[in-house]
């Protein structure tokens, strides 16, 4: 499954962006979905993920701020990021797992300054 992702950027402490991820094979609708997000000189972490019946999850630190969603038709994730703090700041990256196989996109870059 190839993903591609979308939207990231530079913005202001307090802003807001949107990310996006598009699959390009017709079995995104099976395949949970979610957001990591590597910061500089850390790990990957997971910030947020949604199953194939839409049930969401986050981690501590993003709840709250930013909500994750994906539209079947469209075969696209979305993550909705607002009141952005420099700490997260980091390369985001989309992922898939569809039955035993996982998937991962290329990332893009969010800067918070």
């Amino acid at each position: 499954v190839q993903l591609v992702e979308s939207g990231g950027g530079s913005v202001q402490a307090g802003g807001s962006l949107t990310l996006s991820c598009v699959a390009a094979e017709n079995i995104f609708s099976s395949c949970g979905m979610g957001w990591y997000r590597q910061a500089p000189g850390k790990e990957r972490e997971v910030i947020s993920g949604i199953a194939t019946d839409g049930t969401a999850t986050y981690a501590d630190s993003v709840r709250g701020r930013f909500t994750i969603s994906r539209d079947n038709a469209k075969k696209t994730l979305y993550l909705q990021m607002n009141s952005l703090e420099t700490e997260d700041t980091g390369v985001y990256y989309c992922a898939a797992v569809c039955g035993s196989s996982g998937y991962w996109g290329q990332g893009t870059q969010v800067t918070v300054s």
